[in-house]
């Protein structure tokens, strides 16, 4: 008949074995300064996603997920003619370990 201590080991280690693996979380940004608005928008969100790619690559993570990515702009210099802002787009990258 087995002891309590060992139907207790058998059940941790079945528990840990089902559990999921450790996930882990970052949050990445990247910064655009140019005319208009429209273009460093679309730029801080081309550059965050090549960023969070590279990053990626060189922490050998073959799976992530990318969360909503949100740009905020504020305007830098406003001369008459044209605009300038600075753009900033964000998101959380999640992986398993």
């Amino acid at each position: 008949m087995p002891s309590i201590r060992s139907a207790l080991i058998i059940a941790l280690t079945a528990f840990a074995a089902a559990a999921p693996a450790e996930a882990a979380c970052t949050r990445m940004a990247s910064s655009v300064n140019d005319y208009g608005k429209e273009g460093p928008t679309r730029d801080a969100q081309a550059l965050l996603d090549q960023r969070i790619a590279q990053w990626a690559k060189d922490n050998g993570i073959k799976k992530y997920t990318t969360g909503k990515k949100t740009v905020d702009c504020e305007l830098f210099l406003d001369v008459g003619l044209f605009d300038e802002h600075t753009c900033k787009a964000t998101a959380s990258v999640c992986w398993t370990k």
